[in-house]
């Protein structure tokens, strides 16, 4: 791929294009980090004026898909605050990690250092109902996966994926950490946690690889131990209609 067929040089030309009156912009993800496939879509936040409209959009440009986080200035606080409590952090990861494309003010500088410190700050704690929750959720899934027959593949393998994530919920709240989805669910994982995460990640493909359980609900066990063990009987939780 020559420098004319870069992520960067499309993203760039992308914006040049549909968004003229951009006030900044910024490639983010995979492309960004170098590990994009030629297939991989392209992550690109732009700073729009405020007489523009924040949203998200989906297209596809010279032929490859590119999702957009299109922002005003004015809504930019507001939309880290949201991402900063979903505890995944995509925008803020776009704008702190994320190739610069285009800053004619300053704009995009500004939002971005302000991105970094919100991402310095880690997530929002759980809060104890959150806590007792999530323990009680994982204490679940991980006692249904280790209920299931080698030949219930279906439920073990729908467990396995359960089990892995809200295990990875709690292990990254552990430790003040931000959690993923998807392919960064992995990568968050080992990063807060490279023993732990690894043991989950590991224990999740010897489910869909062997049909064992055993190594996901022992992995699953250690981390509820952080959070005072599995939580059956006792556990309550208020109800609203």
């Amino acid at each position: 791929m020559n420098s004319h067929d870069s992520p960067t040089a499309q993203a760039s030309r992308l914006v040049a294009e549909l968004f003229p009156d951009a006030l900044g912009a910024v490639l983010g993800g995979s492309a960004a980090q170098g590990r994009a496939a030629a297939t991989s879509d392209l992550d690109v936040a732009i700073l729009l004026p405020d007489s523009d409209t924040s949203r998200r959009e989906v297209i596809r440009h010279e032929g490859r898909p590119a999702e957009l986080f299109l922002t005003t200035l004015a809504d930019v606080p507001e939309y880290f605050a949201w991402d900063r409590a979903r505890r995944r952090a995509t925008l803020l990861f776009v704008h702190a990690e994320g190739l610069p494309l285009l800053d004619p003010h300053g704009h995009l500088a500004r939002t971005c250092a302000q991105a970094r410190a919100v991402l310095a700050d880690g997530p929002p704690p759980l809060t104890p109902e959150e806590r007792e929750r999530d323990r009680y959720g994982l204490t679940c899934f991980m006692d249904d996966l280790a209920d299931t027959a080698p030949d219930q593949r279906y439920e073990q393998l729908a467990l396995a994926d359960l089990t892995l994530g809200k295990a990875a919920h709690l292990l990254t709240a552990h430790h003040n950490a931000w959690t993923g989805i998807g392919k960064w669910l992995p990568r968050r994982l080992l990063s807060a946690d490279p023993a732990r995460g690894k043991a989950l990640l590991d224990g999740h493909r010897t489910v869909a690889e062997h049909a064992d359980p055993a190594p996901l609900t022992a992995a699953a066990e250690e981390v509820l131990d952080l959070f005072g063990g599995p939580l059956r009987e006792g556990y309550a939780q208020r109800w609203r209609p």
